[in-house]
């Protein structure tokens, strides 16, 4: 049991520092042999973990969809238990966008950089990103035709391009630059 929590502490620690780094300096001008340091782990409990270095990317996007998954369900949860509508859940989706914009993301999106560092398509990193964009897209379609909206694809299409930009937008400008732009038009195109 000992071993099985050391290597569970170790993938996460990997994760974690790779993480930070990927998201800060960039992908390719991190080296495994950096992440090895820094996550306090040998060469051979790294590729235990992770085949390669693109495994790692992997996960390292995994865990950013895996987070904001969480947070739709935990916004989905709270406003069920208070009993609020789909127009709710529309402004609580933006409001969280901006606020990820602002607290978590202030290094632009996490799927779009790594996207300009493995250009292509057919890689595991892109199908990571793709599958992650999908969902988000349906997630946002949902949510808008459950608020009873027409157009709810388009409109989806829409606030993904949205958030994309003030993500970047967020990087570039900074935050409370794009925040009350972000807000305005995402209401107007959620129809709020």
């Amino acid at each position: 049991m000992a071993t099985t929590t050391r290597t569970s502490d170790a993938r996460e620690r990997l994760l974690r520092t790779a993480s930070e780094l990927f998201y800060r300096e960039g992908i390719h001008s991190v080296g495994v042999d950096r992440i090895v340091a820094e996550g306090a782990v040998t060469r051979a409990t790294f590729y235990r973990h992770f085949p390669g270095k693109e495994d790692l990317v992997v996960a390292y996007l995994e865990s950013e969809d895996a987070a904001l998954r969480g947070a739709f369900a935990a916004a989905d949860e709270h406003l069920g238990s208070i009993d609020a509508g789909p127009e709710e859940m529309l402004e609580a989706i933006i409001q969280g966008i901006a606020d990820d914009v602002s607290r978590n993301h202030t290094r632009g999106c996490p799927f779009i950089n790594a996207s300009a560092e493995y250009p292509d398509p057919s890689s595991a990193v892109r199908q990571t990103v793709a599958e992650h964009r999908a969902w988000f897209r349906g997630t946002l379609e949902g949510a808008l035709a459950a608020a009873g909206r027409d157009d709810a694809a388009e409109r989806a299409g829409a606030l993904v391009l949205l958030r994309d930009a003030a993500l970047v937008g967020g990087y570039l400008d900074g935050p409370d630059t794009i925040r009350e732009t972000f807000v305005r038009t995402a209401r107007q195109v959620a129809g709020l």
